[in-house]
């Protein structure tokens, strides 16, 4: 591997593991700070159905374990990217651009929306489970 390409691999193995824990610590606030019924009365409020959150805690959790895992990382990045466009579009987009605006502008959900969509580009990274898997299926041939 050229140093480009260990670069590059080590840019898409960082950027993994970080969205990864941004997701795991957003669904872990909603599970423990906010509860699941506290959260669901937050998305109602802003017009959302309640099921949603429960939807949103789930699919933060298993997406963010999945990133930091490099499992299917393309399709994960892509499957997560509803949740924050929902985030702008429902909750963030109302308050103008910056975060630091009262409940928050539709700056970094949108930053986070864009980081998924280089990941979903830039695949797996380096040490990824996927890169694991034709050695684990060898061994089990063997």
């Amino acid at each position: 591997m050229d140093n480009n390409s260990l670069k590059a691999s080590v840019g898409a193995l960082t950027l993994r593991v970080s969205l990864g824990i941004m997701f795991i610590a957003h669904a872990l606030l909603k599970l423990v700070v906010f509860t699941p019924a506290g959260a669901a009365a937050f998305f109602e409020s802003h017009g959302v159905p309640g099921i949603f959150a429960y939807i949103a805690i789930l699919t933060e959790l298993v997406g963010g374990v999945a990133l930091i895992a490099g499992f299917k990382t393309r399709i994960v990045s892509l499957a997560l990217t509803p949740i924050l466009i929902s985030a702008i579009v429902f909750v963030h987009g109302s308050n103008g651009w910056f975060f630091s605006n009262e409940g928050g502008g539709w700056e970094f959900p949108l930053f986070w929306l864009v980081a998924l969509i280089v990941q979903a580009l830039l695949g797996d990274g380096a040490y990824a489970i996927a890169s694991w898997m034709p050695v684990l299926q060898k061994t089990k041939a063997s």
